[in-house]
């Protein structure tokens, strides 16, 4: 396992070795702890946007889209345990004409 040294003002070295010891754990595994979180973290929001783009591209290829206040009713509707249509997706296109009128 390499070693890595990393430079820390003695202010964030109290608080690593506070937060540490109320954990019960040593200032290295709170660091490493740390550490781990923010690459998960990285590779989620890395993976979230990845995602997006995919389902953007999707869209853009098929042009269908969902109106948010259609599917918000019928959501609301679905809940209430009441019968309700599902939503039909719309062109694109003919979608934003119309919100624009």
């Amino acid at each position: 396992m390499p070693t890595i040294s990393v430079k820390l003002p003695d202010s964030m070295k109290a608080r690593i070795d506070e937060a540490a010891a109320k954990l019960g754990i040593t200032p290295h595994a709170f660091m490493v702890g740390a550490i781990e979180r923010a690459a998960q973290e990285d590779e989620l929001r890395r993976s979230f946007v990845q995602d997006a783009l995919v389902a953007r591209n999707k869209t853009l290829r098929s042009g269908k889209v969902y109106d948010g206040k259609e599917v918000a009713t019928y959501l609301r509707a679905k809940l209430a345990g009441k019968p309700v249509a599902r939503p039909r997706p719309r062109q694109l296109a003919s979608y934003s004409r119309r919100r624009a009128a």
